[in-house]
């Protein structure tokens, strides 16, 4: 009774957090969203190697990057990683996690404004529907399923 019990759970923990259904950006990134009131967005993607964070508005339209700032951490919560964040005028750049990690991005529009935290697990799992990587999946949860 305990091993059906616990193959149920299973089961249904798995279909209710398998498909991710990210929202997209125009370069076919994942959007992240780095403000309260969706007027800033960071889209993610990657590029030989590393993860390319592009500042887009409330329009998905491009940021130049200025005195934004953004931090990024991974790993385990007893020892989290600070990841090196290049910032160039298109956005930002930083290392890859390993598969299946969390990253947790920080925000700042400016110095003085207060912290926004963004995260994503990197699961790089393949999902049958699309056949996109799950962090970048494209299916969309229907109403009333998890």
């Amino acid at each position: 009774m305990k091993t059906r019990l616990i193959l149920l759970v299973t089961l249904i923990s798995s279909l209710a957090f398998g498909h991710e259904g990210v929202e997209l950006g125009p370069n076919g990134g994942r959007i992240l969203e780095f403000s309260k009131d969706e007027t800033m967005h960071g889209e993610v993607t990657v590029k030989d190697g590393k993860y390319h964070i592009a500042l887009l508005d409330k329009d998905m339209k491009p940021v130049a990057t200025d005195k934004q700032t953004l931090t990024a951490t991974t790993g385990d919560r007893s020892s989290p990683q600070k990841l090196a964040v290049e910032k160039d005028a298109k956005g930002f750049a930083l290392p890859l996690v390993k598969a299946g990690e969390w990253l947790i991005l920080q925000y700042k529009n400016t110095p003085d404004s207060k912290t926004i935290t963004a995260r994503f697990e990197y699961n790089t799992a393949t999902c049958e529907e699309c056949k996109e990587p799950e962090w970048l999946c494209k299916c969309k949860k229907e109403e009333g399923k998890q």
